[in-house]
C-alpha cells in the first residue's frame, strides 16, 4: 500500500489543494492520501479552531476516492513524522511550499522518513526549485509530479473574500463553500458598542 500525506492547516481548504490531492492520488499511484489537518501549526496563526477547520477538510475531500482526513495534534511535520508510522510514505506539498521547504524545522530529517512530492504550477521553475534541492542531503527524495488543473488561489484570500461577503464558489468545493456561508465562518465580528 502506498501512503500520500497531504498536511496543511486547511483554513480554509480550498479547490486548490483537492487538485493536488488529485494529482498526487493518480500521478504517484497512491492507494491512500491521508490529509491531515494541524490541529496548531507551529509556523503560522490560524483563524478558525481545529474542529471547524477539520469539518471543512471533511467536506472538501469527501468526493476525493482514496482521501482519509484526521486532526494530527503535532506542531510540526517532523513531529508527526518521527513516529515511524508513515516512513517510505510521500509527503504531497505544492510547488510553493518546496521554495520554503528550507524554513520547514529539520527538513533534512523530515526526507529521512518520508520522500516529498512536490506539484508543480506555472510560477515555480526548476531554476527557483534548484537552490533548495542543492542545500538538501537528500535531493534525491524529492520527486515532482505535474498539476493538471493548477488553482491560484490561496486560504489567505479566501478569508479576506469571506469577511467581505463575496462568493467563493469557484474557489472552493461547493461543501466547503456552504459551511462557511452557513456557519458564517471568516465573517467580521462588529465591534463592541
Amino acid at each position: 500500500m502506498t501512503t500520500g500525506i497531504l498536511g496543511g492547516a486547511f483554513d480554509p481548504p480550498h479547490n486548490g489543494h483537492v487538485a493536488l490531492a488529485r494529482a498526487a492520488l493518480h500521478c504517484l499511484g497512491l492507494t491512500r492520501l491521508l490529509v491531515s489537518v494541524s490541529d496548531r501549526p507551529g509556523h503560522k496563526q490560524v483563524e478558525l479552531a481545529a474542529p471547524l477547520r477539520l469539518r471543512l477538510a471533511e467536506a472538501a475531500f469527501a468526493d476525493v476516492s482514496g482521501a482519509e482526513v484526521r486532526l494530527d495534534e503535532h506542531p510540526f511535520t517532523i513531529d508527526m513524522l518521527e513516529g515511524g508510522e508513515f516512513d517510505g510514505a510521500y509527503f504531497v506539498v505544492g510547488a510553493d511550499q518546496l521554495a520554503g521547504f528550507l524554513a520547514w524545522r529539520d527538513p533534512d530529517r523530515v526526507l529521512e522518513h518520508v520522500r516529498l512530492a512536490v506539484g508543480t504550477r506555472p510560477g515555480y521553475t526548476q531554476a527557483l526549485l534548484e537552490p533548495v534541492l542543492e542545500q538538501l542531503q537528500r535531493p534525491e527524495r524529492v520527486v515532482c509530479f505535474p498539476l493538471d488543473e493548477p488553482v491560484a488561489v490561496s486560504s489567505r484570500e479566501l478569508r479576506a473574500l469571506a469577511a467581505r461577503g463575496a462568493p467563493l464558489d469557484a474557489l472552493v468545493p461547493s461543501r466547503v463553500a456552504r459551511l462557511i456561508s452557513e456557519l458564517q465562518l471568516y465573517a467580521p465580528h462588529p465591534a463592541p458598542g
